[in-house]
């Protein structure tokens, strides 16, 4: 895993992040939701699906761990934020994967720490 974390397109964790994020934004095609709670997941997804992309092209890109960490939690608190705690499987939705990318984006926050120090030099 070394090895693979300066490589661009190879690591588990950000291709996590896009499912994560693509997951999110197909979620009203399945769930219930108010035009707040449609317009929120499918934004968040998509911001979360191409933060994880980013990470994977430049894996030495730290600020993207952190980035991808705090769409977790707006997408965690956006039931409350934006209303729609009562569309109880949307809302499920919404915390369990704000939650997941809050967790992803920690892992793989040591792992482009290294992947940025490995390359730093090289510039």
């Amino acid at each position: 895993m070394a090895g693979n974390s300066v490589r661009a397109w190879t690591r588990p964790h950000d291709w996590a992040e896009v499912v994560l994020g693509a997951a999110m934004m197909l979620s009203p095609l399945v769930f219930e939701t108010s035009t707040a709670a449609l317009w929120t997941t499918i934004v968040l997804g998509a911001l979360i699906a191409v933060d994880g992309l980013v990470s994977l092209s430049r894996p030495g890109l730290v600020y993207g761990e952190w980035v991808q960490i705090g769409f977790g939690v707006l997408l965690f608190i956006s039931p409350w934020v934006m209303g729609y705690t009562e569309m109880t499987a949307a809302a499920w939705m919404s915390w369990l994967v704000g939650v997941l990318t809050v967790i992803v984006g920690m892992v793989a926050l040591p792992v482009a720490i290294a992947a940025h120090n490995r390359t730093a030099g090289q510039h």
